[in-house]
């Protein structure tokens, strides 16, 4: 199973950028995946998390702001990030594959992991 995130990038406080994954290699084209993030020295944080059967959740901390989406037919997963703030900054890790029942955003969850796409909001 692999998992590639793009879409990273520099942006000015207050813009909009948008993260892509794509998971090849999965027998099941309906599992259900997640986008974390992680700033180095800090614990990798559980933003947003797509069930195939009940829709999304979010972390507090990008509520309103961040929205997860999947296209099923091309199986790609993708996080649009509006108002991006300068504590934004940290890299995206998309996850695949989802085990748990609840607790979407836990990163013990998910067992499959993409690289990571480096995102900074900085004036």
């Amino acid at each position: 199973v692999q998992v590639l995130e793009s879409g990273g990038g520099l942006v000015q406080p207050g813009e909009s950028l948008t993260l892509s994954c794509v998971v090849s290699g999965h027998p099941s084209r309906s599992a259900d995946m997640g986008w974390f993030r992680q700033v180095l020295g800090k614990e990798r944080e559980g933003i947003a998390a797509n069930d195939r059967d009940l829709g999304p959740t979010y972390a507090d901390s990008v509520k309103g702001r961040f929205t997860i989406s999947r296209d099923n037919a091309k199986n790609i997963l993708s996080l649009q990030m509006n108002s991006l703030k300068p504590e934004d900054t940290a890299m995206y890790y998309c996850a695949a594959d989802r085990t748990c029942v609840s607790g979407w955003l836990r990163s013990e969850c998910y067992p499959y992991w993409g690289q990571g796409t480096q995102v900074t909001v900085s004036s």
